[in-house]
């Protein structure tokens, strides 16, 4: 009997690849990996044991090493993981039940059982946006680790719908756990006023935002002519108005920033890169609206974020953006410009319209949240453990 109930409290020990957080910068799959383990923190408990893999020592915002929550620096670092991971998971006498790698790439040759996410495939629906290099080390990675886990997470039913019809994966490997919102940080109007960042930035009162990295799938370009069309008409309201665009360069950048030179409307765009989450919060919560025109992605979280800050939301009708904006945005053909110019101006110029988006946008919100994430993450991985 006391062998029974030995057994039946052993310490689960979870191990996760946190690299993709270990940044300074968090943006995209860098911010859901590091929101996950904020939250896996405080879920940490004697039975429940974490060790979070790195190749570097980790970054001082992450969580403080305890008895329930270790660190484990390996390398070498280059071919981390296909030599120095796998060796340490089969040499390490504290071996995990279970290893999450939140991201395409699974162990090589681990002996523990494995579960993947996978935030979209857009390397499938869009190989020409990506160098060969990374097209062919994504095409690979991504079909062996898929073939190797126990269970795939993934961050909408249409990238599900994706993974189940190209990879050919039993629909009851595949498990959807939407992406939370961070709380947005409390503000002193004396210290982050919105005149401060106008200055800095030479952003005009009324300006229209976007949120996401300089890469072709953002569909940036077709964004910006259709902010031309709208800028050009001087009989309506919106001919001083401001296209704000915010988000580090990724690759194929240079079409990105000549467009507005391009549509004639380069006075009035404004290429900010990264901005700190302070300032980036101001922004939201100052711009007239909010427009993600995207091509394709596997969720859709700066559309929560805008919302959560009181900003109508403008976003495409593709892929898992309408599961992420619900009825609370107004949706665009991502290919049509005159559809995007038509909508802009129509959030633009209807007050009442945009108080009623605002109004559904808090509502949507309050289906999202980092611990609900970390919640049902946790259970997949027990579960698998268990099997």
């Amino acid at each position: 009997m006391l062998f029974i109930q030995d057994l039946h409290f052993k310490t689960m020990i979870i191990g996760i690849d946190a690299n993709e957080a270990n940044v300074q910068n968090k943006v995209g799959i860098s911010e859901y990996v590091y929101q996950l383990l904020l939250q896996f923190y405080i879920l940490a408990t004697d039975d429940k044991k974490f060790i979070i893999y790195l190749k570097d020592r980790p970054r001082a915002d992450f969580p403080k090493a305890t008895s329930n929550w270790q660190y484990r620096i390996i390398g070498p670092k280059k071919m981390w993981t296909q030599i120095g991971l796998p060796l340490n998971l089969f040499l390490s006498k504290d071996k995990p039940d279970i290893f999450f790698s939140p991201g395409h790439y699974a162990p090589r040759f681990s002996p523990i059982p494995t579960v993947i996410s996978i935030m979209d495939l857009a390397f499938f629906h869009f190989p020409e946006y990506f160098t060969k290099k990374d097209l062919a080390q994504l095409r690979s990675w991504t079909s062996y680790s898929v073939k190797k886990a126990k269970a795939i997470i993934t961050i909408s039913t249409s990238s599900k719908d994706d993974i189940i019809k190209l990879y050919g994966t039993l629909s009851d490997r595949v498990h959807v756990v939407y992406l939370g919102i961070k709380n947005t940080v409390t503000l002193k109007p004396h210290i982050y006023p919105m005149q401060e960042l106008q200055t800095k930035y030479g952003i005009n009162k009324d300006f229209v935002l976007f949120v996401g990295t300089l890469q072709p799938r953002k569909n940036i370009s077709r964004l910006v002519e259709a902010f031309s069309l709208l800028a050009k008409n001087e009989k309506n309201q919106n001919s001083s108005i401001q296209l704000v665009i915010v988000g580090k360069k990724g690759w194929q950048y240079e079409e990105i920033l000549e467009s507005p030179k391009k549509f004639g409307v380069e006075d009035r765009v404004k290429f900010l890169d990264f901005v700190p989450d302070e300032e980036l919060t101001m922004l939201y919560q100052n711009a007239r609206c909010f427009v993600w025109p995207s091509l394709y992605e596997g969720f859709g979280l700066p559309i929560l974020e805008a919302m959560k800050l009181g900003c109508p939301v403008i976003t495409s009708n593709v892929s898992s953006m309408p599961e992420a904006g619900g009825d609370a945005a107004l949706y665009v053909d991502p290919k049509d410009v005159q559809d995007i110019a038509k909508k802009l101006e129509k959030v633009l110029s209807d007050s009442k319209l945009r108080s009623e988006m605002v109004e559904k946008g808090k509502k949507q919100v309050q289906k999202f949240s980092w611990e609900k994430t970390a919640r049902q993450t946790l259970a997949i991985l027990e579960e698998v453990a268990k099997e």
